[in-house]
């Protein structure tokens, strides 16, 4: 049967492109939601009002931010050619991916980090403040645990976006299903290639999103 729908599939290849696919969100998805919690914590911290309250950092921190957040990844992509090869030493392969993914999607999930930390009932941080907590004791103990459904909602936006990022990367050499459903696809008008590549990146975006939704209603408390 899908010797009949997909006559042109590689099946093997197609498996080897979906784990390398996996493999660049994956490593991604974890770097991006360390770098941007920090990044988050850091634009929340410093802003006005807050327990860390310096405008120059975080007007600095905020362009930063607004700068990488703005840039369209395939330009990032680019951009980032000469840093790639420092880094990894190839702008070829899954691992050339990883910079531009990482650098392309940590300062978009600062963004929702800061958004969800803002949601916060201010009473909640005060109350820790008065008892004595220390800064290290409020962002463990009050700040994350009571972000964390915004959080995990966050990242489940972000993962799929970079899904997505890895199929643009895909397109220049990075390899995964978005190589694949242009070199071996689009490039020889198989569409049939394409298609499946199409299919099983659905597939990955709506485990995504199933698993985001299950983890933050979990962890929702309201």
């Amino acid at each position: 049967m899908a010797e009949t729908l997909f006559p042109n599939v590689n099946w093997d290849r197609m498996w080897e492109a979906t784990v390398e696919t996996l493999y660049m969100s994956a490593i991604s998805v974890v770097a991006t939601f360390i770098l941007g919690a920090i990044l988050g914590l850091l634009l929340f911290l410093t802003s006005k009002g807050n327990i860390w309250e310096n405008k120059p950092v975080n007007l600095v921190l905020s362009a930063i931010v607004n700068i990488f957040r703005s840039i369209p990844f395939i330009i990032l992509i680019v951009l980032l050619i000469p840093f790639t090869k420092v880094i990894v030493g190839s702008m070829i392969g899954e691992n050339a991916a990883l910079p531009a993914l990482i650098i392309g999607s940590a300062p978009f999930y600062a963004r929702m980090v800061e958004i969800g930390l803002r949601e916060i009932d201010k009473g909640v941080i005060e109350a820790a403040k008065s008892m004595g907590a220390k800064t290290t004791t409020i962002i463990w103990k009050v700040l994350l645990p009571e972000s964390m459904p915004a959080l995990v909602s966050g990242i489940t936006v972000t993962a799929i976006a970079l899904v997505s990022y890895t199929a643009m990367a895909g397109v220049i050499g990075a390899g995964g299903l978005g190589n694949l459903a242009y070199l071996e696809g689009f490039q020889r008008s198989r569409n049939d290639v394409t298609l499946m590549a199409t299919i099983i990146i659905l597939i990955i975006v709506f485990i995504i999103q199933f698993a985001g939704d299950f983890f933050t209603r979990k962890l929702d408390k309201r």
